[in-house]
């Protein structure tokens, strides 16, 4: 199901007040959303709970929140390039509500600029969540830097102290075999958000 722009939003003003402690009644989303009536923000929470992303909390004034999982406000890293920060408060522009499923480290989130990993589903524009690491398993999706360049989303592989990085965009694949001492990886791939 292909959300709009007022679901994205009425899903971010959710999360957002999960993060404050508690959820939103419809009346509040009308206000602080400027949508016209209580009708049309309860359809829109309507798409949202068929969607999965909400849930509705029987009984209650506030009767909606966000489905499942622990929300973690991530950081958007604007750049990841080896021996900077990624989460560095100079480099963030801003933050993302982000649905976490189970525990791990630390997460932030990076906006992809090209379609060159579109064969894997991720789409210029989509945020990719990732969980900060030096190591990935062979397979995995990463962001990866090569000879200090800004880093990159690519499949990855180990094999005998080199690392070989996968493509897969509308253009075709591409494979690129590095020294294990030129890779810097940043981060696994965990989620995507496509907002359209």
């Amino acid at each position: 199901m292909k959300l709009k722009d007022i679901h994205k939003k009425v899903y971010e003003y959710v999360l957002r007040r999960a993060e404050e402690g508690y959820s939103p009644s419809v009346r509040e989303m009308c206000r602080d959303l400027d949508i016209a009536s209580t009708s049309t923000a309860a359809r829109y929470v309507n798409t949202l709970v068929e969607a999965g992303y909400l849930e509705k909390i029987d009984g209650k004034n506030r009767a909606v929140k966000p489905a499942g999982g622990n929300i973690s406000r991530v950081p958007v890293a604007d750049i990841i390039a080896p021996g900077q920060e990624v989460t560095d408060l100079k480099n963030i522009s801003g933050y993302l509500a982000f649905m976490r499923r189970g525990s791990g480290g630390e997460l932030f989130a990076y906006k992809l600029r090209s379609g060159d990993m579109s064969g894997e589903g991720l789409l210029a524009g989509d945020y990719v969540i990732l969980e900060k690491t030096d190591h990935v398993d062979n397979g995995d999706m990463a962001a990866v830097a090569v000879n200090g360049g800004e880093a990159m989303i690519r499949r990855v592989y180990c094999e005998d102290r080199q690392y070989r990085l996968c493509s897969h965009g509308r253009e075709g694949t591409g494979t690129e075999t590095v020294s294990e001492e030129s890779c810097f990886i940043a981060g696994r791939v965990i989620s995507v958000i496509r907002y359209m």
